[in-house]
């Protein structure tokens, strides 16, 4: 990871949105008496209305921003999980529930290949609480499908019911999580007060919420990690609301026992800041990234709490293949060198072990749904929760 010394100046007028981004922070933890949990702290920071790093104007995917996605990285991605939502939409349900849309460019490729498949969705809803990235995802569908824009709705809240398939990419990560540390025998939640005019780390007993939510097993003393309570209300949420289908989330993150692995004793918390990687959550707010990691033992069993079932986890690499990205790929003959090259690059940053193949995982959930899903045909790994 980057020092934060190492990354890029912003310019005046991104530094003075951040010091008001930075002034909404300091009136918060004011007026909740000097200290606020770090999931507050993440909320403000990425969702504050109009200054949070989600809420405000700043390009934030692809090559300009500061981080890429799979959808930006290819329609590959896209295309071959049409596959996967083809199987699920060809069983009578006839909508789609895509939660944080970002750029747009997932339910493009999706709407792409499903039309070319013939099983397009009688609705493609986009659950979006970003006005800014609403805007940009209704740029791109409008760009590339045009067409097909009058079946795309926007929400900005979960329907109280659902009957189709729920799909979410990199959205678990960005939920705030709350940071605990294990010290002299006891679970303290830390969080965030000002010392010396800056943001500092705070550590309060964890209350009990948080101590529930503990992995049941021993941590090292000074251990810190995260528990996203957050992404598991998220998933009972969703439960409640789905009456039948499949839920389905592709994101970086591990099974418990990995996830609060002995060596990983600083946790997972990471930041992106135009395309470094670095571990101050305090640096810029508002003109930078915060993620953790997905504790996917936690998010299965919070699902199972409001009945939805458990019924595939993998990495993204067996995900696609199952899904035919190969077959995808090879519409393009190798021959036409200008066209396939460039193809096959992306396919190797999706699937490769030392790029997103092997980190980035799939999940999924359904609900009066008994059959098995394409994508989890081999290499099936919900044991390992």
């Amino acid at each position: 990871m980057n020092s934060t010394n190492e990354l890029p100046v912003p310019d005046a007028d991104a530094l003075a949105h951040s010091e008001r981004m930075a002034a909404h922070i300091r009136a918060a933890i004011g007026a909740a008496g000097g200290w606020i949990s770090f999931a507050r702290y993440m909320d403000l920071a990425l969702y504050a209305p109009g200054l949070g790093y989600y809420s405000a104007g700043a390009r934030k995917l692809g090559a300009a921003g500061d981080f890429i996605t799979a959808p930006e990285i290819s329609p590959l991605f896209g295309h071959t999980l049409a596959r996967q939502v083809r199987e699920v939409l060809n069983e009578g349900l006839e909508e789609i529930l895509e939660v944080g849309a970002g750029s747009g460019a997932l339910a493009a490729a999706l709407l792409e290949e499903l039309e070319r498949l013939n099983a397009l969705p009688a609705r493609y809803l986009i659950l979006e609480l970003s006005a800014d990235l609403r805007e940009r995802s209704r740029d791109t569908l409008a760009a590339r499908v045009p067409h097909l824009l009058e079946r795309v709705a926007w929400l900005n809240q979960l329907p109280p019911s659902f009957c189709g398939l729920v799909l979410g990419n990199e959205v678990l990560d960005a939920m705030p999580v709350h940071l605990v540390r294990q010290h002299a025998g006891r679970l303290d939640e830390l969080g965030v007060e000002i010392a010396n005019g800056a943001f500092c780390f705070a550590p309060h007993p964890a209350e009990e919420a948080l101590r529930q939510a503990a992995p049941g097993l021993p941590l090292p003393e000074d251990y810190r990690t995260e528990i996203g309570l957050a992404a598991q209300a998220f998933m009972r949420s969703l439960g409640a609301c789905l009456e039948k289908g499949v839920v389905l989330f592709i994101d970086y993150g591990f099974p418990a026992r990995e996830f609060f692995h002995p060596e990983r004793r600083e946790g997972t918390l990471m930041c992106h800041y135009r395309h470094r990687a670095h571990a101050d959550p305090f640096f810029l707010p508002g003109l930078q990234d915060i993620t953790a990691h997905v504790d996917f033992s936690a998010i299965a069993a919070a699902a199972a709490e409001d009945e939805l079932e458990l019924v595939g986890y993998t990495t993204q690499a067996q995900f696609l293949i199952n899904c035919g990205i190969t077959g995808i790929l090879a519409r393009v003959p190798p021959e036409d060198a200008a066209r396939y090259l460039p193809l096959s690059n992306q396919a190797n940053r999706l699937l490769s072990p030392a790029e997103m193949g092997e980190l980035f995982k799939v999940i999924a959930f359904s609900k009066n749904r008994p059959a098995p899903l394409l994508g989890f045909s081999q290499g099936d790994r919900r044991h390992t929760l």
